[in-house]
């Protein structure tokens, strides 16, 4: 149920990120702020993963 409630809320805040984008004409301005926003989330993502099993010296360091 919460993972419901989250998904919900997920898509209405980018629902009304998109409407408030298209108000405004800068509807793929928007766009690419949220795909760089997910690309740097990632990205730190990535790298935690790299430091933890550089930290506990894994044979493979990739992620």
């Amino acid at each position: 149920m919460k993972s419901s409630t989250l998904k919900a809320a997920a898509i209405g805040l980018f629902a009304s990120a998109f409407i408030m984008g298209c108000e405004d004409n800068n509807a793929e301005e928007a766009g690419e702020r949220i795909d760089e926003a997910v690309t740097d989330v990632q990205n730190k993502v990535e790298d935690t993963c790299e430091e933890v099993k550089e930290g506990v010296n894994a044979e493979e360091t990739n992620c």
